[in-house]
Formats: C-alpha cells, structure tokens, sequence
C-alpha cells in the first residue's frame, strides 16, 4: 500500500540501492533461473486473479466518472486480462536469453581476439500511466534481460500495482532471485517521479510510458538516460489503388479494434481519386466513430464533421479520427511526415512501388503495408511482450523487447601481448 508520508528523495534513494544490488545478483543469474521465476510469477498471477481483479476494481471506482471510457478501457483488468498477462510471461519465458550473446568478433593482427557481448542495463526506471498490465510486462522482460525494475504506475492503478509486484516478486523468490529485481514506489507523490529522473547513481536508464505530459515531462527534466514513448498520432493512407474491399476493414481494425493503444490510426489520408468511395465506406463501415475531416471530405460526405487545425496533430484515443484529402502520393508524404508522431503509419495499396517509396521515405518508428497500425506491438512482433515503442532513434527504436534492454560490452582475449 502507498504511504504518503515516505519522504520521496530517500524512498528513490533506497529503492534504488537495493535495486542496484539485486541487479547485480541478476548479471549471474542462469537462464534457467529467470524462466522460473517467470513462471511461478505466471501461476502467482493465475492463483491472485480474483485477489487482482478485486484490487483492479477498487482502481476503477476511484476514476469512474471523472476519466474517460478509453482511459477506464485501459485500466480495467477482467480475468480475461490477467490470464493474457500470466501467458505473456510464459512466452517471454520461452524466449531466447538476450544475455551473453556474441554479437561481433574481432581477430586483430596481433593475435588478439576481441568479442562484443550482449550484457544486462542495470536498473530501469519504468514510469507509465494507467494500464497495470504495463507493469508486469515491464517486469518480465526486465528480469529475463537480467535488469531490475522500479515500477512508477500511475495513482489510478496504485491497488493493482500492488498485486501485480508480489506476484513477481513470488516468482524471484521461487527461483532464488532477490525480490528487490522488481520493486515499485510506494508513493504517489508527484516529488518521486522528480528523484527518479535524478537519480544518476542508482538507475541507468528511465522508459516513459504514457500520454504526451508525461513524456515531455521526462524528455525535459531527466538527468538519467531515457527511452522516450511519444504519443502515437498514426497514420493510414489510402492511396488512389488501394483495393477499398480490403482497405475499409483494414481502417475499421486500425482505428477502432482498441481506441485507447498507442498503435491505433488517429489520421486518415486519402487520396481525391478514390476519396469519393472510400470516405462513404468508411462511414458506413464505422457509423461507431466520429469522422472529422477537411472541406473536401465534408463535401463528399455529410456525416463527417469539419476538423480544425488541431485535429490533425491530436492523439484523439477515442472512437474520433481526422481525415485529410491529398492530391496524390506527394502531398500525402509531405502530410504524414509533417504531423505523424514518428510512431507507426501505415499506407494501403495494391502499388507495390509507391508503397515502396512510402516505405522508404517516412521516417517513422514502424511503417507498413496494407495492414492495420493495431499490429504495432511487441506481442504481435514476436517479443512476447514490449516495455514500450520508442520513437526516438538511439539505442532503440520501436517496440522495445528483450533484446533492446541489452547494451554491450567487449571482451578483450589476449595471449600476452603487450602494446608497441
């Protein structure tokens, strides 16, 4: 349970000294180790469902009324959610140790070998809002990359937060790992996000998971190095040869499967020559959203709703999503590149080169082809699960899995040799 009367700069201080110590213990952890603890933590989860879905409810009730549907969509767990959040720890268990892999090797002329090696960051500082899931994910891919974790969720999810921990911290004790691996803040006062992002002697790397404020605030204020997550204004460009059969359930998925994810299409841009049929199958096809658009679509179509200028730049996460009506394919790269977020846009079209060039030349994290930006995920890449989607360009870049909660060092192999 949160206790506001813990000073925050000596809560960070000694959450992030035993963190420190049992990130170390993890640098020498077997891979047989992490998958059970991993695993226990699953059946800890499964045994507290009810435990955690009463505490979730508790979380609910505190918001409901004053958030919107999206944001209670996101925070909600059903025992549907915590079995999804149990299994997504199974399939990160199963999955490849990202630690100690030889990613290079160098034979130097005088004999030395040089190896560089895949090896744990040390401690993360994960800071979202809202989803509690975020939390066990997080968690998971921290203690199978070997890292520990403090977990900053948000007021809101602070009951099921609770849960979600011991339940990992049941697993690490199941497996002979420290507890202190995954620990969580045990305030909710705003001050302890402040000393987190100061706290340079103790955590290596903080991941910002949430809405634009949030990460801004992060990007601004941080001394510790970040891995930014900004908001997801993607985009879906129906281009002139767009098959509109496929292209319409493909807008329909992308934008209303899950409103409240970071991957869900914010901005449709269409082009004039097929505008005509598609604006009105869209409208048919999602009579549940809002349709803003620019003259030209409320032109075509009465049930589309002018847009403003600010439309075209919002994370709506809400059945809401603009439209924009382009000459051509130059003018829709020019619209996406400038208002897209850099998180995932996605264009539709049976024109294999002018995908190509959509492909090529928008400079996001994640860009595809006719299929839904919903497919922006971790989960759906194969990671078993993603601590967030950088849309930054260092380090990482889009979902952030096992692998990108590695850095490297180089192993230097001699035979005696001495420097000339």
């Amino acid at each position: 349970m949160t206790d506001q009367n813990l000073d925050p700069r000596i809560h960070i201080a000694q959450l992030g000294a035993m963190a420190k110590a049992a990130a170390h213990a993890l640098r020498s952890a077997t891979t047989e180790q992490k998958n059970t603890a991993l695993a226990k933590a699953a059946e800890a989860l499964r045994a507290a469902s009810g435990t955690l879905v009463e505490a979730n409810a508790r979380d609910v009730d505190s918001v409901r009324g004053s958030k919107p549907a999206s944001f209670i969509d996101r925070l909600m767990l059903d025992e549907g959610r915590v079995e999804a959040m149990a299994q997504a720890l199974e399939q990160i268990a199963a999955l490849p140790d990202p630690v100690g892999r030889t990613l290079a090797t160098f034979e130097r002329p005088n004999g030395l070998t040089i190896e560089r090696v895949a090896v744990p960051i040390g401690v993360i500082g994960m800071i979202y809002e809202s989803r509690p899931n975020v939390g066990s994910d997080a968690s998971a891919l921290c203690v199978k990359s070997g890292n520990a974790v403090i977990l900053r969720g948000g007021s809101e999810s602070r009951h099921s937060t609770r849960v979600i921990v011991e339940c990992l911290q049941a697993g690490l004790d199941a497996a002979g790992l420290p507890r202190e691996a995954v620990q969580s803040v045990q305030t909710t006062a705003r001050e302890a996000v402040a000393e987190m992002l100061g706290a340079v002697d103790h955590i290596d790397l903080v991941i910002p998971r949430g809405g634009r404020g949030l990460t801004e605030l992060v990007r601004d204020t941080a001394k510790v190095p970040t891995l930014l997550h900004l908001d997801g204004n993607c985009h879906t460009y129906i281009h002139a040869e767009a098959d509109l059969e496929k292209a319409i359930p493909i807008v329909r998925n992308a934008k209303l499967r899950r409103t409240g994810i970071c991957g869900a299409t914010e901005s449709l841009v269409i082009d004039d020559a097929i505008a005509e049929r598609a604006i009105p199958g869209i409208a048919d096809a999602m009579p549940d959203c809002e349709l803003r658009g620019d003259a030209r679509a409320v032109a075509i179509d009465p049930r589309v709703k002018p847009a403003s200028e600010d439309d075209f730049d919002t994370e709506f996460l809400d059945a809401i999503a603009s439209i924009k009506v382009v000459a051509n394919a130059d003018e829709a790269l020019a619209f996406v590149a400038e208002h897209s977020s850099g998180h995932t846009d996605a264009i539709l079209t049976e024109n294999s080169d002018v995908a190509r060039r959509f492909l090529t030349q928008i400079d996001s994290a994640v860009v595809m082809h006719n299929t839904s930006t919903q497919f922006s995920d971790g989960g759906e890449f194969g990671m078993g699960a993603e601590i967030g989607i950088a849309t930054g360009k260092m380090h990482a870049r889009g979902p952030v899995g096992l692998e990108q909660l590695t850095t490297f060092k180089y192993l230097v192999l001699g035979s005696g040799q001495v420097r000339p």
